[in-house]
């Protein structure tokens, strides 16, 4: 009889679907996963897109998770300091096998206190927030530490996937999930990082981020990095 892997994904308002579909999907194919979608309510939540979430369970009735995974989004920002949420990461995280995130959730479990001396990833326009809430950023793909896995900006979701999939499966399982969704990345343009984008398309997006995010995130993370230090 197969194990049950009980695995979690926080869901909030302005999540971007991608950090934990991208995740869902190949986490949901490791045998014996039950996943769930995890909020303070059962009320639906609007992602960042036309996309509406609802709610597999909450906050209350979510059992112990053997993986519990905080995706990103901008959506993230009022999270930082918002002790139901990084209430729940905390008890979580002290059974589960497995506390990771995806994109900026990863400032998240980091305002929780639960990256404190560990290296961990995120989007390339959050990795400088990392340090300041006790993190060590790790500029990758997915970054391993111990028991905590953190992956990159949005599509890194499938790579930090997969390579979850291998430690709670084994490698041929999940190289059979990575050849079941036909993984096999080719991009049009080498535009996906900030070191290969054009240089005009850099700064674009620097600027709409920093109109999109800006101040309120600075001062969301100065705020829960004073926490953090307070209480470490």
């Amino acid at each position: 009889m197969t194990e049950t892997i009980n695995i979690g994904f926080l869901i909030f308002p302005k999540v971007t679907q991608l950090d934990f579909t991208g995740p869902l999907q190949v986490l949901g194919r490791v045998p014996g996963a039950k996943t769930h979608l995890v909020a303070k309510t059962m009320e639906p939540l609007a992602s960042d897109t036309v996309l509406t979430i609802v709610p597999t369970t909450t906050f209350a009735a979510c059992p112990q998770l053997d993986v519990i995974c905080v995706p990103g989004g901008f959506g993230t920002d009022a999270l930082l300091n918002d002790e139901e949420t990084l209430g729940f990461l905390r008890k979580q995280a002290e059974a589960a096998r497995y506390v990771t995130s995806v994109c900026t959730g990863a400032l998240v479990l980091a305002a929780a206190g639960l990256l404190q001396g560990y290296r961990a990833t995120t989007h390339w326009s959050a990795i400088g927030h990392l340090g300041a809430l006790g993190a060590i950023p790790e500029k990758t793909r997915v970054c391993t530490d111990r028991n905590r896995i953190t992956g990159g900006g949005v599509t890194a979701g499938i790579d930090f996937g997969l390579t979850l999939a291998e430690k709670l499966s084994d490698r041929t399982t999940a190289q059979m999930i990575q050849l079941m969704l036909e993984y096999n990345p080719a991009p049009p343009f080498n535009a996906g990082s900030p070191e290969t984008a054009p240089a005009e398309v850099l700064e674009r997006l620097r600027t709409r981020y920093a109109s999109a995010a800006g101040s309120d995130r600075e001062a969301q993370v100065a705020q829960a990095a004073h926490r953090v230090k307070a209480t470490t």
